[in-house]
């Protein structure tokens, strides 16, 4: 008898500590600890090395970029890329398919105007050590002229390249070439706008929704075939300086990134379809809530809910098998 009991208590107490995973157990916040970062100015999560966020600084004549365990907040890996000129305003990252990483040096800090802005394009190593990586760079021009950019972003299943341009009143969709070349200047164009002053943009891992943010507050579109469709808004963290978005490599979560040294990325539910925290009603009112219409907080409690069955079968098992022993 005590064998069995033993037994049933070992079987219950395993499923709940291994209870299903929820979106409640993905990415969570993380303070950037390294102090050559003071300017993280773009976010990207590994598909690789789970847990691991690419940054990089904004103004920074290293071509380097740094990988973020965000489980310690420690740089795991920093790369050095060659093969390309000496950056002049580093302001994106994005992970494309095929595990390319995509860097845009696309800004114009200090109200410099470029005639042009450079992308650059490596391989994410398979290995998490200090190296250099031989990187292809690529010449952009705007087809309606020069502007500001901190936005770049990349289908995951396309490959496509866009860029978000940065504008108070709101900016535009920029769309590049099908393909970029590495031998003259590929033009992108304007195709649809964007209500938003935008610091940053992300796609979600299926290519699905694409997030904007700003210095305080965002907004979630349909990507719709790049006809873009504003569902909400995002539920931003009031952060020092608003830089930069990334979703999760499984897509339960947004994370937040900022300037400054010993910068915090924090995390929030992405909307929309988060594997573990059900459909959520999109908000497209002034609220500043993206994503939390209808949530009752499931992605949470869930384990809870599942703890506290275990707990009570675990007790009707043991006092059940009790009765039982008395009766014999």
């Amino acid at each position: 008898m005590r064998r069995l009991l033993a037994f049933l208590a070992a079987v219950l107490l395993t499923g709940v500590l291994a209870a299903p995973a929820t979106a409640a157990d993905g990415d969570k916040g993380f303070t950037v600890t390294d102090p050559r970062i003071t300017e993280s100015s773009g976010l990207a999560a590994s598909r690789q090395h789970p847990g691991v966020y690419w940054t990089h600084n904004d103004q920074d004549t290293c071509a380097c970029l740094y990988a973020v365990d965000s489980g310690t907040g420690k740089t795991v890996a920093t790369i050095t890329l060659t093969g390309v000129g000496t950056p002049r305003d580093v302001e994106a990252i994005a992970m494309g398919p095929d595990n390319q990483l995509w860097v845009g040096d696309i800004g114009d800090n200090d109200g410099v105007t470029w005639p042009y802005v450079w992308i650059y394009q490596l391989p994410e190593p398979k290995e998490l050590k200090d190296q250099s990586v031989r990187a292809k760079q690529y010449v952009v021009k705007y087809s309606d002229g020069t502007r500001d950019a901190e936005s770049l972003i990349v289908h995951p299943k396309t490959g496509r390249v866009y860029i978000i341009d940065k504008h108070e009143d709101g900016g535009h969709l920029y769309e590049g070439p099908a393909k970029l070349s590495t031998s003259g200047a590929n033009v992108f164009k304007p195709t649809v706008p964007v209500d938003l002053w935008a610091t940053d943009a992300a796609f979600s891992p299926d290519g699905a929704q694409l997030a904007v943010r700003g210095y305080f507050g965002g907004i979630y579109y349909d990507w719709n075939g790049g006809k873009i469709e504003r569902k909400g808004r995002l539920d931003v963290p009031l952060q020092r300086q608003g830089e930069s978005i990334s979703y999760s490599a499984d897509g339960t979560k947004l994370m937040y990134g900022t300037e400054g040294s010993g910068s915090e990325v924090e995390a929030e539910d992405a909307p929309d379809g988060a594997a573990a925290s059900g459909s959520k009603s999109p908000s497209g009112g002034g609220g500043s809530s993206a994503s939390g219409d209808g949530d009752d907080g499931s992605s949470t409690s869930g384990s809870v809910k599942f703890g506290a069955l275990a707990v009570a079968a675990l007790c009707a098992a043991f006092f059940g098998l009790r009765r039982l022993r008395r009766r014999d």
